[in-house]
């Protein structure tokens, strides 16, 4: 059983879905945007987007804050106590 396991690195900041919706994003315009011939030309060119994508470390950068989600609950709370 130990060895299908697979471990994933999970971000401590932000969501494992919006980085995975961040790089789909990313690969639909990068790559995905032409057309293909065939399925093997399509995982060629995935796999070496991912390849350059990978050894570029490409990283994201969150800019929705904690004191931002704290006023943004603020007020989503204010607005439901309003009703």
């Amino acid at each position: 059983m130990a060895e299908r396991l697979k471990i994933h690195y999970t971000p401590k900041h932000g969501s494992f879905l919006d980085l995975a919706e961040t790089d789909l994003s990313v690969l639909s315009r990068q790559c995905l945007n032409r057309r293909t011939d065939n399925v093997d030309d399509l995982i060629r060119e995935i796999r070496a987007w991912e390849k350059q994508r990978n050894e570029a470390e490409c990283k994201i950068e969150w800019r929705f804050t904690t004191d931002d989600a704290r006023i943004k609950l603020k007020q989503l709370l204010a607005d439901i106590g309003d009703d």
